[in-house]
């Protein structure tokens, strides 16, 4: 089982992270849970969810030693931190937490400027999926072209078709 929490700010598409990692890994065949959190002013407040993925069952939708935490901005970071197993991965949005800033020295922590690779390739709203292109990358849960296909088809079942969604997820996957 591969347990993953998604945090920052509401607005960053921390939901939608989570819910592209869900929808991702059941149309690969797996069982997954997504279990979203977020304060009454949603744009602007904190908001978190967790999604586990395993090949069998699932008992419960939370965790409390995740494998991954995707920390959009430095209070989720504050936050999850402590809570991710050994070895685990923490992915940083680099564009909003304080580059001098240190971390535990016994998890991967996965710096990743996604604002400011987003916004380059003129897609500033696919900052998320810049970091699940580094998600794909650093820990193999799905290949890049497996993510691309159902970020596309995910979007495209909401009409908001974008070719520079995949621009995203390939500039996150080169870091």
């Amino acid at each position: 089982m591969v347990e993953i929490i998604c945090a920052g700010f509401g607005g960053q598409g921390v939901l939608t992270t989570g819910l592209i990692i869900a929808h991702s890994a059941m149309m690969l065949g797996k069982e997954v849970t997504w279990y979203p959190s977020y304060g009454s002013e949603m744009r602007g407040g904190t908001a978190n969810c967790t999604v586990k993925i395993s090949d069998g069952k699932i008992a419960s939708p939370c965790t409390k030693k995740p494998d991954i935490v995707c920390a959009l901005n430095a209070p989720a970071v504050d936050k999850f931190e402590s809570s991710i197993k050994p070895s685990g991965y923490l992915f940083v949005n680099d564009s909003l937490v304080d580059p001098q800033r240190s971390y535990r020295s016994d998890i991967h922590v996965v710096r990743v400027p996604m604002s400011e690779i987003a916004i380059r390739l003129g897609n500033p709203k696919g900052a998320n999926l810049v970091m699940l292109g580094a998600v794909a990358q650093h820990t193999g849960i799905f290949t890049l072209d497996e993510l691309e296909e159902q970020v596309a088809h995910y979007f495209a079942k909401k009409g908001k078709v974008n070719p520079k969604n995949a621009d995203c997820l390939r500039a996150g996957a080169m870091l």
